[in-house]
């Protein structure tokens, strides 16, 4: 899908500045702007998982789904996880409950499909109203952190293309997706950490201090995660037997594809500032082992 008048390139790029204006005024935002955002990209993403399943001849509940992550982002929304596990049981009882009642072939596949549904595409990627919110004495929200890791996961994609093309010869996954170079990871690699470097320091110079190590690491972390995210989509797609998740967006293809990087990078993103960076609660435990 291409819009009127403009080549792949120009699209995609188009559609890119689009998305990318949104999403970032919804994250400035915050709150209900930023929930609405989640919504819609967790609704047509679990719209796509589920088409990429059917192709695959499984039949996970889009509803059952649906119902899930409207509770885990009720949850999320006013931050409280102690519910987290309750939610997560009582949705996948609901799976069970779905299938049993349904009584459609192949049924394991079907439950274990329904539970991955809410969790991949829609708990995962709720964990940003967390780390949009978090807060301690020396930072008043994670907002810096949210947009070094949106710049750490999109240089994650420039670099890996740019140097998979320039000097890509060495196969990372052949099997999964056999475009992707070792070249073209360490360059993505090298691509986010310088980012998330100089977003840092930003930070720290116009805000308020960040230490350069913290900020390595979270575009290291970003980085690695956003890479295993996008080859455990194309996981999903080769299984199944398609290119697409779907063709939503302009030159992106569906949301899935677009946002196949976070997936992983936020939750991983979350904990790390949570248990490492505004609080020292793992440190002062693993110390306190001896």
């Amino acid at each position: 899908m291409e819009f009127k008048g403009l080549n792949k390139n120009a699209t995609r790029m188009l559609t890119g500045f689009i998305m990318g204006t949104i999403t970032m005024g919804c994250i400035m935002l915050g709150g209900v702007a930023l929930l609405c955002l989640l919504a819609v990209v967790i609704f047509f993403a679990s719209k796509e998982y589920v088409k990429i399943l059917e192709h695959k001849g499984f039949y996970p509940s889009l509803k059952i789904i649906l119902v899930s992550e409207a509770i885990l982002a009720i949850i999320t929304y006013f931050d409280r996880t102690e519910f987290v596990a309750l939610a997560l049981a009582l949705c996948t009882f609901a799976a069970f409950m779905w299938v049993l009642f349904r009584g459609r072939q192949p049924y394991i596949a079907n439950v274990a499909t329904t539970i991955l549904g809410f969790v991949y595409c829609g708990y995962f990627p709720l964990h940003l109203q967390l780390l949009r919110d978090i807060n301690s004495a020396q930072y008043n929200d994670g907002l810096g952190f949210v947009v070094m890791m949106f710049t750490a996961v999109l240089l994650t994609d420039v670099g890996c293309y740019y140097a998979g093309t320039r000097f890509g010869k060495h196969k990372l996954a052949p099997v999964v997706s056999p475009n992707k170079t070792i070249e073209g990871s360490i360059g993505g690699a090298i691509s986010a950490v310088l980012g998330a470097l100089i977003v840092g320091a930003f930070i720290s110079v116009c805000f308020v201090e960040v230490k350069w190590y913290v900020a390595f690491f979270t575009g290291l972390i970003c980085t690695i995660f956003a890479q295993i995210g996008d080859l455990c989509e194309s996981l999903l797609k080769r299984d199944a037997g398609v290119k697409d998740s779907g063709n939503s967006l302009p030159g992106h293809g569906g949301f899935l594809d677009r946002t196949d990087s976070f997936i992983f990078t936020i939750p991983v993103m979350y904990y790390f500032c949570k248990y490492f960076v505004f609080s020292n609660d793992i440190v002062n435990y693993i110390k306190g082992l001896f």
